[in-house]
């Protein structure tokens, strides 16, 4: 008899059977930990979050800060729990986002609200002493020429008199735009609080004022040249204009020739 063999696909033990194969046993899955309890680390003012109008935006609402809590930032903590997620620190870094703006905005009101208050007055007395300086020297076209010594010293004591109201001024209004620069750079350009919106909401109307960034009045800095503040610069410059066009009368006035001299446009 021929003998034929017949290839097996499973191994044979030594009875001759089949030896069933074992299959690996499936690699372990990490079982993922369940989502941290963040609430610890929520700002004391928190109340809620709800989704925003736009699709992706949240909108937080906490309760009414005052300007007198410490600037929210999120807590160092966060940063070291492992068992706080990624997504879990981008929610409470948004959060605490939210806070700082509105805190901000509380702060400002807090303290920008007495020096607008004091500010008016400062305001209102510039006015009136730019308004008799121009008035001043407006009356040298029908000063005669016999009373232009007297006028000289009325101008130069109307000069000194709104030189005097520009420093006043200008040194509440660095005060004022340094809070607001500190506003600024805790909220960002999108929820910048003006001190305009400020003033009207104690009543006070200050959308004429000159108040420059706070720059211009930082002593050394490379906005405010020769140390002179925004409007005592203005009023330095004007001054000097005026006083070049009485100067130029004068020489105008000793000159024998000045009929023959060119009149330049003004």
């Amino acid at each position: 008899m021929m003998l034929r063999t017949i290839p097996l696909r499973r191994p044979l033990d030594g009875t001759g059977l089949p030896v069933p194969q074992t299959l690996p046993a499936p690699a372990e899955q990490p079982v993922p930990l369940p989502a941290a309890d963040i609430a610890r680390y929520y700002h004391p003012l928190f109340l809620r979050a709800e989704p925003g109008r736009d699709e992706g935006w949240v909108t937080y609402y906490f309760g009414g800060f005052t300007g007198h809590e410490p600037r929210p930032e999120t807590p160092n903590a966060v940063w070291d729990d492992p068992s706080v997620t990624r997504e879990q620190r981008r929610e409470l870094e948004a959060q605490y986002d939210s806070a700082r703006i509105l805190w901000s905005k509380a702060r400002l009101r807090l303290r920008a609200a007495p020096l607008l208050r004091a500010a008016a007055p400062l305001w209102e007395a510039w006015r009136q002493a730019q308004a008799e300086y121009h008035q001043v020297f407006t009356a040298f076209w029908t000063t005669p020429d016999a009373m232009w010594r007297a006028q000289l010293l009325k101008l130069t004591d109307a000069e000194r008199a709104a030189m005097d109201t520009a420093r006043a001024w200008d040194e509440i209004a660095g005060e004022l735009a340094g809070l607001a620069a500190e506003q600024l750079r805790a909220a960002g350009e999108e929820d910048e609080l003006p001190l305009t919106d400020v003033a009207r909401e104690i009543g006070l109307d200050a959308d004429g004022w000159t108040i420059a960034c706070a720059d211009e009045y930082a002593r050394g800095s490379s906005y405010s040249w020769h140390r002179q503040t925004p409007l005592v610069r203005a009023l330095t410059t004007e001054i000097a204009a005026k006083r070049e066009r009485l100067a130029e009368v004068a020489r105008l006035a000793d000159s024998p020739d000045t009929a023959q001299q060119p009149v330049r446009p003004f």
